[in-house]
């Protein structure tokens, strides 16, 4: 008797639960779009705008000119026109920008999930209710990103938001160079390097610290006994190679700049265990114009010193950012970060191997080497995908490489911006697919030009 009285109750309670289950799932998708109001508006905006073409080679966008009371497509590079169907045929393949648009496709296909609809009243405060401009939600969901892609120890670091890692590359050199120093510091990185280093060190002219080069020259001398901060990229940019640091011993500080160490770029050989670790959104989402980085401090004073800096800078990232960031690192964590990674994986492979190809045959013109190495990530033994093709010019009068590949209608980057020879040039990969088809045509033309070619 007792058997059959809890056979009922189960029975009882199993009606119920499909019982509410049917009817929550009507109140999402049939009584919810009926609530719908203040946000109808601006969802036909978006569709509507996002609903042109432009000929599969240019995007409308909501902030963008209107004319006639419609919104005009924006062209992508060589493309023009009203739906940008015209292409230019004697227009320079440009691969000179780090301009991420390689995953506009993924986004495309995910407009759903990445979609941000935000209300006029959103907001409007300087700060949070905390009384902070860090919003806990994401830097929650930051730690979680770093766990299941395995790239960054987050545990027992504390989380600097910033505009871009770039204001956050000046706030950490401005907080090493103050704490605990009572003289100059000198900042150095290993050549080549990334040029902002440089450039934003001599644009802020400060008496606390300078910008002295190559740090592989200050490696066994006795100016190392001087304060130094040494950026470390890595992946680096342009040659997409993983680095350490040069310089070792008391008074050398490291900046580790991880703007690149994701799935899509690179293999991940264990998780960054650094005292002080940079990352950004636009190389993980390829969302650039959104201007959020993030820095994974050990030390609790470095990063009072960096809060301080960026609440007094910008008082902290715009809430709006951080609110774009959030549902974007939401949509990357569904399915723990496969979808995208393995699409951005999959097209900058496929760009590396059909550069590759078509360069193998130049007695003129080479790439880096990138050895194939096992991801953790992907757990197996992964071939090179990099943001950046670092090519050099193989003949000797060939020393402004990048004068030559202009003549040949492909703009890239001089080498000498890069710390390095101007026989090098870096030509940008991450572009959109029009970009890199472009690029691809010219460096075989480029090739066929050279008369005899190498026998494979």
């Amino acid at each position: 008797m007792a058997s059959k009285i809890e056979n009922y109750k189960c029975a009882v309670f199993l009606v119920s639960s499909i019982t509410l289950n049917i009817f929550l799932l009507f109140n999402l998708f049939f009584v919810s779009k009926w609530k719908l109001s203040w946000s109808r508006r601006a969802a036909a905006e978006a569709e509507a705008v996002a609903s042109l073409s432009c000929s599969g080679h240019g995007r409308a966008y909501l902030d963008g000119l209107v004319l006639y009371g419609k919104p005009v497509c924006e062209c992508n590079t060589c493309f023009g026109g009203s739906d940008c169907s015209q292409f230019s045929p004697g227009c320079p393949a440009d691969v000179g920008s780090g301009d991420p648009l390689f995953l506009e496709p993924f986004w495309m296909q995910n407009a759903a999930s990445s979609a941000v609809v935000v209300a006029g009243w959103h907001r409007m405060s300087y700060a949070f209710t905390d009384h902070t401009y860090i919003s806990k939600e994401l830097e929650k969901h930051i730690r979680r990103l770093h766990s299941v892609v395995q790239n960054a120890v987050t545990a027992g670091r504390f989380i600097v938001f910033g505009t871009g890692s770039t204001q956050l590359l000046n706030a950490a050199v401005h907080a090493l160079s103050t704490i605990n120093s009572s003289s100059p510091t000198g900042v150095v990185a290993s050549v080549p390097f990334y040029p902002a280093y440089k450039e934003q060190t001599a644009f802020f002219r400060s008496v606390d610290y300078e910008f002295l080069g190559d740090a592989s020259l200050w490696k066994n001398t006795s100016d190392v006994r001087m304060n130094v901060i040494e950026f470390v990229t890595s992946p680096n940019n342009p040659d997409g190679q993983l680095k350490k640091p040069v310089l070792q011993g008391p008074n050398a500080k490291a900046i580790h700049d991880h703007a690149y160490y994701w799935p899509h770029f690179t293999a991940i050989p264990a998780p960054s265990d650094e005292d002080l670790m940079m990352f950004t959104l636009s190389k993980l989402t390829g969302h650039a114009g959104a201007r959020f980085g993030w820095a994974l401090v050990k030390d609790e004073a470095l990063y009072q010193s960096m809060l301080e800096y960026t609440s007094e800078n910008s008082f902290g990232v715009s809430r709006d950012t951080q609110l774009r960031a959030l549902k974007l690192l939401k949509a990357v964590l569904e399915g723990k970060g496969r979808e995208i990674f393995d699409f951005g994986y999959e097209t900058m492979r496929n760009r590396w191997e059909n550069l590759s190809k078509a360069l193998s045959v130049s007695r003129h013109f080479s790439i880096q080497e990138i050895l194939p190495q096992y991801c953790t990530f992907y757990q197996k033994v992964r071939g090179p995908s990099p943001a950046y093709a670092w090519l050099k010019c193989e003949r000797p009068k060939d020393e402004d490489c990048a004068s030559v590949l202009g003549a040949a209608g492909i703009i890239g980057r001089n080498g000498k911006q890069y710390g390095a020879e101007s026989r090098y040039v870096r030509l940008s990969l991450i572009k959109r697919q029009d970009d890199f088809d472009l690029l691809l045509q010219r460096i075989k033309e480029l090739v066929m030009q050279e008369g005899g070619t190498k026998i494979m």
